[in-house]
């Protein structure tokens, strides 16, 4: 078996990879024999040809030989190779109207893809995910956020620092004053947002008393579904219900959008589920928050601010409480401000990159070497031009025109 490592084709390129070079060392030396690797040629990259050429792995500028292909983000249909196998983050699982074409290209082409984010093991678990650094990075950028916005205190933005602990000494800078902060999510995300929190030395406050108190020193909630999501017909919650028939229930966040200033969303958001809030409701006087880190960044779902993705280069935007609309970053005191990256990890992608590579490594390449493995299988959207099983939910998305 021939694996191969592409070039990240999406614009702006992403720096992270799914192995690092001492990972691919390892993974050859051990498998020797049974599988052969080469790295398609970037100059961008936060591991470089060079390292990958020190570690004795072959780079190329065609990879089109490899049996099968690992990327990070989407790939562009113009540089797709019909009849691979590939691995990498599709965005289509969600009905992404962005990633149609994508998706139709994959069938087109008869292509296997095999998404990371619905790799799981048998307990429906995720085996690989980049959430942590995304909650990592996203919960600095909440404070990077509220530094600009208020004026209080100035950080380096997250990908001048060359490593977490340098991350850290940023965020020992800071003196916050007391501020109310809102954490959602409760996965590899929340947990990462929470490193950061505790980092701070940012105390954690019940519900109750969030909602209640006033305090002298900033605090945190973390918020589970349950706390801000009510049954429609009687105000109750069952966990299993709610994630089956979401649409049975409706938000009541706005409680925590009147105590709170910022908010560190991380929860994952099913499109039948209510929103946090609505747009409208930006306007009203108790909506107190002023700056909001979607990590998440679902386009127009759970924090409906989320008007756009941002970028690393351009990384907040405002929204006017009165018209709803975007507007420049900090330009007005009243206004939000929104931080919605959709690549997170990539502001720390060489430490990104070696956790994302121990995850595949540990499960993916072993599952490679085997016959119809159940975790490869369970992950297959699509395979010689046909929606898998699973995934036939999207055929309506696929087949649909504008």
């Amino acid at each position: 078996m021939k694996i191969g490592i592409i070039r990240e084709g999406k614009n702006p390129p992403d720096k992270r990879v799914p192995f690092t070079p001492a990972q691919l060392k390892d993974i050859q030396d051990k498998h020797r024999g049974e599988l052969s690797i080469q790295v398609q040629s970037s100059s961008f990259r936060a591991y470089s040809d060079d390292e990958f050429r020190e570690m004795g792995v072959e780079v190329v500028d065609d990879v089109s030989e490899c049996d099968v292909l690992f990327g990070v983000k989407e790939v562009p249909v113009a540089d797709l190779i019909a009849g691979k196998t590939y691995f990498f983050f599709s965005h289509t699982i969600k009905k992404q109207p962005y990633n149609r074409d994508l998706l139709r290209a994959v069938l087109d082409m008869n292509i296997r893809l095999i998404d990371y984010e619905v790799l799981k093991d048998e307990q429906g678990k995720r085996v690989v995910a980049f959430g942590r650094w995304a909650g990592i990075v996203g919960a600095y950028n909440a404070f990077w956020t509220y530094g600009k916005k208020t004026g209080l205190f100035d950080l380096k933005r997250a990908n001048e620092c060359l490593n977490l602990e340098e991350l850290h000494q940023e965020l020992s800078k800071v003196q916050l004053p007391p501020v109310k902060i809102i954490l959602t999510g409760s996965g590899r995300v929340g947990h990462g947002a929470m490193e950061v929190l505790d980092a701070m030395h940012i105390k954690e406050a019940s519900v109750d008393d969030f909602l209640h108190l006033y305090f002298e020193e900033p605090v945190y909630v973390k918020l589970k579904s349950e706390d801000y999501n009510r049954r429609k017909s009687d105000g109750g919650f069952d966990r299993e219900e709610f994630h089956a028939f979401p649409e049975r229930y409706e938000s009541h966040f706005l409680k925590f959008s009147e105590a709170g200033e910022i908010l560190i969303s991380g929860a994952y958001w099913n499109p039948d589920a209510p929103r946090l809030f609505e747009l409208k409701d930006i306007a009203e006087e108790d909506f107190q928050l002023s700056v909001i880190a979607d990590i998440s960044c679902d386009v127009g779902g759970a924090t409906p601010t989320t008007l756009t993705s941002s970028t690393i280069i351009d990384p907040v935007y405002d929204v006017d409480r009165q018209s709803g609309k975007k507007i420049p970053a900090f330009s007005c005191q009243t206004s939000i401000s929104v931080m919605a990256i959709d690549n997170l990890p990539c502001e720390l992608p060489r430490e990104a990159s070696k956790e994302f590579g121990i995850q595949l490594t540990n499960w993916v390449i072993p599952a490679l070497l085997e016959e119809n493995s159940g975790i490869l299988e369970r992950a297959t959207i699509a395979r010689d031009g046909d929606l898998t099983l699973e995934f036939m939910y999207l055929t309506d998305f696929v087949n649909h025109h504008e």
